[in-house]
């Protein structure tokens, strides 16, 4: 399986934790096969309750918007469906798996895909970026942003563009012609400081 055939996903939610009680409000993805979008999913979802301000504001999702979406349960379901048993990514994905895990759960389903992190791949990657939140990396990459961060399928969007653009730098640094998701899995894990020496083995196993 290659890193550039991936769903790229984004949540928004009432709050930090499901531990907590909280809940999506907002689902974002894009399905990317060999590099290129192939399709999108993006759906509100009412979690049974108010929002507080603070989310109102961040997000632009209003409790008027929430009152009239389909549950949690709904989308969900839905999106489950979409995913299937795909490799997932997103930026910071610590938080987004532990959404996405917490309401599939709820419906009895679990994920089949394994996880991979923008953010921890930037950090070994961009060593030299200012900072590694999703805003600050579209800037340093040139990407042009048209649209609103805080909402989930730009978010997953722009995280899409930035994945691919990143793969495509590690080619052309490391000279390899594919990535395997397993290698990206890798490197998540492993020392800045390693990242040359962990690239140059796997270049040396495969040539």
């Amino acid at each position: 399986m290659l890193a550039n055939s991936i769903v790229v996903l984004d949540f928004e939610t009432t709050g930090l934790s499901p531990d907590q009680g909280d809940r999506a409000i907002e689902i974002g993805a894009v399905k990317l096969e060999n590099g290129i979008i192939i399709d999108r999913f993006q759906a509100l979802m009412n979690p049974g309750r108010r929002i507080n301000s603070f989310i109102e504001n961040y997000t632009g999702i209003s409790n008027r918007m929430l009152a009239v979406a389909p549950t949690c349960a709904n989308v969900m379901t839905d999106f489950a469906d979409f995913i299937g048993d795909s490799n997932l990514l997103a930026h910071n994905a610590s938080f987004d798996s532990r959404f996405l895990g917490a309401e599939l759960a709820r419906l009895g389903r679990s994920v089949l895909g394994e996880f991979t992190c923008s953010l921890l791949i930037s950090r070994r990657i961009y060593q030299d970026a200012p900072n590694h939140k999703l805003g600050t990396l579209i800037n340093y990459k040139n990407i042009v942003a048209t649209g609103s961060f805080h909402r989930a399928l730009f978010d997953a969007e722009m995280t899409a563009e930035l994945w691919i653009i990143m793969l495509d730098d590690i080619k052309t640094r490391y000279e390899l012609e594919h990535i395997p998701f397993s290698l990206i899995k890798r490197l998540s894990k492993t020392p800045k400081a390693q990242i040359d020496k962990l690239l140059t083995n796997y270049i040396n196993k495969i040539t």
